[in-house]
C-alpha cells in the first residue's frame, strides 16, 4: 500500500522534506561561518492553508508512464530566501552562529515531531488491519 495517498502521510513526508532541506541549508551557513561576504540562507515558512488546500484539490498531477519525473511532494513553501539575522563581521559576513544553532536545534525538534507522528498513524493503521502495533 503506498502510503503517501493517505493525505496525512503526504503532508508529513512534505513537511519531513522541507525540515531536511532546511536543516541542509543551515548546516551550509554554519560551515561559510567565516566566509568573507556570505549571506545566511533559510527557507521560507511553510504554508499551512495552501498545505490543506493543495491536499483537498482533486487536480493533482500524475504519472502516465514509469519513464516520467514525479512531482515534488508539496511542502507549502519550499522556497529559500535570504535569512534576516544580527550576525555581521567587518568582512560581510551576516552569519550568526548562536542563531542558526538555534534554528537547527527547532529544526531538529520539529522533525522528530514529524517522525513520531509518522510513527503512530503508521501503528494505527497496522492496528486497523489486525497486525502488532
Amino acid at each position: 500500500m503506498d502510503m503517501n495517498g493517505v493525505p496525512l502521510f503526504s503532508l508529513l513526508s512534505g513537511r519531513m522534506s522541507w525540515l531536511s532541506h532546511r536543516q541542509s541549508l543551515l548546516a551550509q551557513n554554519v560551515a561559510n561561518a567565516d566566509t568573507p561576504n556570505y549571506v545566511a540562507r533559510d527557507m521560507k515558512a511553510m504554508n499551512f492553508e495552501r498545505m490543506v488546500a493543495g491536499q483537498s484539490s482533486g487536480n493533482s498531477l500524475s504519472l502516465t508512464n514509469a519513464r516520467h519525473i514525479a512531482p515534488l511532494s508539496s511542502s507549502g513553501g519550499g522556497d529559500e530566501e535570504d535569512a534576516v539575522g544580527e550576525g555581521g563581521s567587518p568582512t560581510g559576513n551576516a552569519v550568526s552562529i548562536e542563531q542558526e544553532m538555534i534554528k537547527l536545534s527547532e529544526t531538529q525538534i520539529q522533525y522528530q515531531a514529524a517522525t513520531n507522528i509518522y510513527q503512530k498513524a503508521v501503528n494505527m493503521f497496522r492496528t486497523a488491519l489486525g497486525g502488532r502495533g
